[in-house]
């Protein structure tokens, strides 16, 4: 069953911002009352707004907004670069086409990045944070250059970028065999890999984000002045939720307990904890992974709507 169909509809719009138009996915509740919740759901380096449904399923009752980030989905075709200060940019304007002052920001991967980011520089537009499987630094050697940083952190993933594949079903076929994904195969996960696609202009068809677009981004997650800075500020209520597993559901995760147990206390206001059974994939796209963070969530806009929250 489509979860999101039950207590949703489903829209996009495109935004305006610097280089072209954002594309952002919009799930109203259904049926329509009063004025609703919102929280931002912002997805990883190589992902689209699509990543989200299952989430959204478990958010009844709440207009979960979530762009395709510049450089990705259908936004793959705005011009300029990107970077954590151009998303965290993006996401404002999306906020003002849409009328929200405030929201619960939540992010994945790279998109816990930028939502930390957001939150330094558009501190009046978050309420709090839920940072899933990302936001704080990555365990990666330093002086790496950049082709060799974004193996380090990506592995395969950025190796995929620069495949073709002959249409949809072979897309498919090639994410079947992944290990990522071996239990938790759906019809969601389905409609998200088949938005991916885009045509290379020779006939095949390619991941929608580009290698360069990702290698920048990554080398700024991970080099750039935008993260400390942001994490030196940070004053929003923060929650991180970690995988046990990465990107190949291989143990440990992108935060090995070491390291994060470094990280956690270099950012002692940061509120931790492990979803056990998912990996980095599936941490928001599965069923056992969406319940754990759309719970979390949930208490996260309670929260926010207690003056105590505000």
């Amino acid at each position: 069953m489509d979860r999101t169909m039950t207590a949703h509809s489903y829209r996009t719009i495109d935004v305006p911002v610097a280089g072209g138009d954002l594309r952002v996915g919009v799930w109203d509740p259904e049926p329509a009352s009063g004025t609703p919740d919102d929280v931002l759901l912002v997805h990883g380096v190589t992902a689209s707004h699509l990543a989200w449904p299952f989430v959204v399923g478990n958010l009844p009752g709440v207009r979960a907004i979530a762009p395709d980030l510049r450089g990705r989905g259908a936004s793959n075709g705005i011009s300029g670069g990107a970077g954590m200060r151009a998303h965290a940019d993006d996401l404002a304007a999306a906020l003002d086409a849409l009328g929200v002052e405030r929201a619960v920001v939540v992010g994945h991967s790279m998109g816990a990045f930028v939502a930390v980011v957001f939150a330094h520089l558009h501190p009046e537009r978050v309420s709090r944070l839920v940072l899933v499987d990302g936001g704080l630094p990555l365990d990666v050697p330093v002086g790496l250059d950049t082709d060799a940083l974004v193996a380090a952190i990506l592995g395969p993933t950025a190796a995929r970028l620069s495949m073709r594949f002959a249409g949809v079903e072979e897309y498919l076929d090639f994410w079947r065999r992944h290990a990522a994904f071996r239990r938790d195969w759906t019809p969601e996960l389905e409609r998200y890999l088949a938005y991916d696609l885009v045509s290379d202009g020779e006939g095949a068809f390619r991941p929608a984000t580009s290698y360069r677009t990702t290698a920048d981004d990554t080398l700024d997650m991970n080099t750039g002045t935008a993260i400390p800075d942001a994490l030196a500020g940070l004053r929003h209520p923060t929650r991180l939720l970690t995988a046990p597993r990465g990107l190949q559901d291989e143990s440990p995760g992108l935060y090995a307990p070491d390291h994060l147990q470094r990280v956690l206390e270099g950012n002692p206001a940061v509120r931790h904890e492990r979803v056990d059974g998912v990996n980095h994939y599936t941490i928001v796209m599965s069923e056992a992974g969406s319940d754990a963070v759309a719970a979390v969530v949930r208490e996260e806009l309670g929260a926010a709507a207690r003056p105590s929250g505000r």
